[in-house]
């Protein structure tokens, strides 16, 4: 923590401290360092239990380097041999969490109870230590007996067994009933330590030390990846031996090692898990079917995990076919729009004995032709909304669940979410004090009322991502789906409200963003003001000096995300707007940038959510000719981008570490031709945003603090697609468009794309994200920041249309059909506005229109469009091409009989009675 201290202190120069203001460092570091520190030094001052000064015991385990206590015969440091001084455990904290209590890799969780009870009892070697009784055994490492440090009246006897296996380590429990009756085994919990504790470590000691890992929930087939934040090989996958299934994952809530913003916080691989599904669970739908298992007096049963080098996260596929493990590919992924066509690709050595959906109905599942290389192939095809699982049971008896989550086609997706937005949402009342009529506010759906007031001021003050959030989302859904009546309440809100009041109109700071309209100053308003029911008495309740304050750059790229869809919507459609306000709308969006340079420089220095908005606002810029806006923002970006390159993780934040900054430094670092940086923010994308067969976790960007911020039920944990996914979508898409070849990237960025919007009700309510702790595994109760992740859904959404190599012809978003050669390919998107083809690497985008159909034929590369229809608002198409992947032998591609416009886009007058056909050409 000390180090994390003094970097804080280090940054804040007397030019910073004044422009930031004294109140926000306080705030920063009451929040973030003394939450932290305090907790470190009350555990390091704990009994130590582990007797570590009876010495360690080193093993050549394979790849690793398997380090034990010799008291426990718990693991002390796990160090693949290929990586010098690099530790997969947190051997480096091995002292100030010896105490008991604490859990290290190597323990094991119980509840028990014989047949003839009721009630169940919980059974920990992590509880209260005792050394372990080393006993000898062949062919192994070293093993014990666990009875020592398991009360005494424990009905079974536990050995664990550390051993070799086909060059690989293995952990092994070997559980025998001791008695007389049968015992049931109502969980079974292997704690899963790995070293994600940032505590302390500045970003570069972070990236080279630490971890993260992502679970897949399969059952038999399930596996725990671990990946190194740098992104860098190696990895390891934890894998099961034999009946080990992993039912459930598990956060070890008891361990006081101090969660917070730099740690999320240990889990534990679940075999078994009636026992919580029957109590702390009991109210959450798991995602497996909850288990328990009877032994027989006298009966043994093993359970037992292997740990499998790997190398980077796109390889943990390879290596699990490779170690014989069962693996599963979806396109478009497992979140599944009901008018997909979908696949599912399924490798593993034993035949497919049956395959079941649960809740019946909600998927149907028809078996395709097998691939060359032996893939089991399935049409899957989502009937009902909702989550649904599919369990596909093998010759050999192994099980593997696969869970997808079914939504709404997603035109009515947006929809509904735009309707409710500006409906439910909007908040239209007399508001005489905080001023924020008309608007849309942050919504409370178990409440069924919208949040006017909460401790945490921006939440009902209608900036930061908790409060701008749904304003944001309202005005990014018209890039999407545009509707004059919402777009006629947003520009009230525009005019009114957010430019005037969130943000500066006039005078020397114009511009600058605030924190907050919404503040706490009871001693200066009226006593009815406040609500009694909320506890005010915290730091988040700001007080008005600090709501005003303009210096917390994370607040400009909403506001410049409203001014440029305002700008969109003026310049390329017809009546939604003024259509001779589109010059000032784009100019107010570039001055938005500028102003955060230069009114909150300090923050500005870090890559920002949504700071992909920057870059588009450049583009269009170009566009119109303003070449003077043009050159003054991208000279500012280029600083910013030129800092970057001075870093070796240049993706820094308000934070200890983050998963938001990548996002806009990705970009920048890509326009300007930084690219060993852009490969380097890549990498750590990858690291922590992880494809696994589970819509939950697929594509989702690891975050596990906002719901303090911007949720309702607030707790360090998981959070499932929080706006983080469709964010970091926008690099890794990016990235693929320029490598076609590189399919885990359009898997990848695929899954948070579509992860951004999986979370919606049929009705149109958008969470701040899903929770994944298996006692609750529903949606947060508030919209908070969601509307920074329908940003990079608005941004990023397209088809893809790809030929795999060992799949054939796919879409992502979209249904394809064969005409001979040709491949017709009809987009399944809300927008319908872009299409990337991969074979050429052409990239097609509308800034109005919507494409009904594309045809690609392969064998002379054309490609032709059928745009879809006019309407009153959108008389023509305006069309781009772009070709970033470099594909040899490949020209370059324009619309055939087509001039390209002054704005570098073709114009196409749209035919009114039918789709209006145009070709592109090499």
């Amino acid at each position: 923590m000390k180090i994390f201290f003094k970097r804080i202190i280090f940054k804040f120069s007397k030019r910073n401290l004044v422009k930031i203001g004294i109140a926000s460092i306080v705030l920063l570091l009451n929040s973030h360092l003394l939450f932290a520190q305090s907790p470190w030094i009350a555990l390091g001052k704990k009994t130590s239990s582990l007797q570590l000064e009876k010495g360690f015991s080193s093993f050549d385990a394979g790849g690793f380097t398997l380090k034990l206590v010799k008291s426990s015969q718990t693991v002390a440091g796990l160090l693949p041999k290929s990586v010098k001084g690099f530790d997969f455990v947190p051997g480096d904290s091995l002292k100030v969490r010896s105490a008991d209590g604490l859990y290290h890799l190597g323990d094991i969780n119980l509840r028990l109870r014989t047949i003839t009870d009721t009630a169940w009892k919980s059974y920990s070697t992590a509880a209260k230590r005792k050394p372990v009784k080393a006993i000898a055994m062949k062919n192994t490492l070293a093993a014990a007996d666990l009875s020592e440090t398991l009360a005494a009246d424990i009905p079974l006897t536990i050995k664990r067994i550390w051993e070799l296996k086909d060059g690989k380590l293995v952990l092994r429990f070997q559980l025998s009933n001791k008695t007389s009756k049968a015992v049931e085994i109502g969980a079974l919990g292997i704690p899963m330590i790995f070293d994600n504790i940032l505590d302390g470590r500045t970003l570069e000691q972070a990236h080279a030390k630490n971890v993260f890992y992502d679970p897949y929930i399969g059952k038999d087939a399930g596996y725990l990846q671990v990946t190194r934040l740098s992104g860098h090989a190696p990895s390891l996958i934890v894998a099961p031996i034999g009946k080990t299934p992993f039912e459930a994952y598990n956060p070890l809530n008891d361990d006081k090692t101090p969660r917070g913003i730099a740690f999320e916080g240990f889990y534990e691989w679940m075999v078994y898990s009636k026992a919580y599904a029957e109590k702390e669970w009991k109210n959450a739908e798991q995602w497996n079917t909850p288990t328990s298992i009877i032994l027989k007096p006298g009966e043994t049963r093993n359970y037992a995990l292997q740990f499998i080098l790997a190398g980077a996260a796109k390889d943990i596929e390879s290596k699990l076919i490779e170690n014989k493990r069962p693996v599963a590919v979806a396109v478009p992924g497992y979140v599944l729009p009901k008018d997909v066509d979908a696949k599912l690709f399924t490798k593993y050595e034993k035949k497919i004995k049956s395959i079941e959906v649960y809740p019946f109905g909600t998927l149907t599942v028809k078996v395709a032709e097998t691939t060359k290389k032996g893939w089991n192939s399935y049409f899957i095809k989502g009937v009902i909304s909702g989550r649904a699982r599919l369990t596909i049971t093998y010759a050999d008896g192994l099980e593997q669940t696969i869970n997808y989550k079914v939504i709404e086609p997603e035109s009515e997706v947006i929809a509904s979410y735009g309707n409710f937005l500006t409906t439910k949402q909007w908040f239209n009342q007399p508001d005489q004090v905080f001023k924020r009529s008309p608007s849309v506010i942050t919504y409370d759906y178990e409440k069924q009322q919208q949040v006017v007031q909460d401790s945490r001021a921006w939440i009902a003050g209608l900036s930061d991502e908790g409060g701008a959030g749904s304003w944001l989302g309202a005005m990014m859904k018209q890039l999407v789906h545009p509707d004059q009546t919402e777009i006629t309440k947003l520009k009230q809100f525009v005019d009114s409200v957010m430019f005037g009041r969130i943000q500066l109109k006039d005078g020397p700071k114009k511009y600058g963003v605030r924190k907050s309209l919404f503040y706490y100053a009871p001693d200066s308003l009226p006593k009815d003001t406040y609500s009694k029911d909320i506890n005010f008495k915290t730091w988040s309740a700001w007080p008005k000096k600090e709501a005003d304050d303009l210096g917390r750059s994370y607040n400009y790229p909403h506001v410049a995300a409203a001014h440029w869809v305002m700008y969109r919507l003026a310049r390329n459609y017809k009546g939604y707007i003024d259509e001779t306000s589109w010059k000032q709308h784009l100019i107010d969006a570039a001055e938005t940038g500028m102003a955060m340079v230069n009114i909150a420089p300090y923050y500005a220095q870090f890559g920002q959510m949504e700071g992909t908005i920057f870059y588009l606002i450049l583009n269009d810029l170009k566009n119109e000719g303003l070449n003077e806006e043009y050159t003054r923002l991208e000279n500012e970006m280029k600083k910013r981008a030129n800092h970057w390159r001075t870093l070796d993780y240049p993706f820094g934040s308000e934070m200890p570490w983050d998963s938001t900054g990548q996002e806009e430094v990705y970009v920048w670092s890509d326009y300007f031709g930084y690219q060993d940086k852009a490969q380097v923010t890549l990498n750590a994308i990858l690291a922590y945003m992880p494809v696994i067969p589970h819509w939950a976790y697929n594509g989702n960007a690891r975050r596990y603090w906002d719901f303090l911020y911007g949720g309702k039920l607030m707790r360090i944990e998981r959070m499932i697609h929080h706006y983080g996914s469709a964010l970091n979508a926008i690099p890794v898409l990016m990235d693929y468009r320029k490598n076609p070849d590189n399919f885990y990237l359009l898997r990848t960025g695929y899954g948070g794309l579509m992860g951004s919007i999986a979370n919606i009700t049929k009705d149109g309510f958008a969470p701040a994200a899903f929770h994944a702790y298996p006692s609750t595994l529903k949606n947060d109760g508030i919209t908070g920041d969601y509307g920074s992740g329908f940003f990079g859904y608005a941004v990023n959404t397209s088809s893809y249309l790809l030929k795999h190599k060992e799949f054939g012809w796919l879409a992502f978003g979209g249904n394809l059909n064969q005409n001979g050669n040709n491949i017709i390919l009809k987009p399944t998107t809300a927008a319908k506005s872009s299409v990337f083809v991969a074979p050429v690497g052409v990239w097609i985008t509308l800034e109005a229109g919507s494409i009904d159909e594309l045809d690609y034929d392969p064998s002379t590369g054309s490609i032709r469009l059928k745009l879809s229809k006019a309407d009153e608002h959108t008389p023509r198409a305006i069309l781009r091409i772009s070709q970033p992947a470099k594909i040899a032998g490949v020209l370059k591609y324009s619309l055939k009989d087509k001039t390209i416009g002054k704005r570098g886009a073709y114009e196409i007058q749209l035919s009114e009675g039918n789709t209006t056909e145009v070709i592109l050409s090499k």
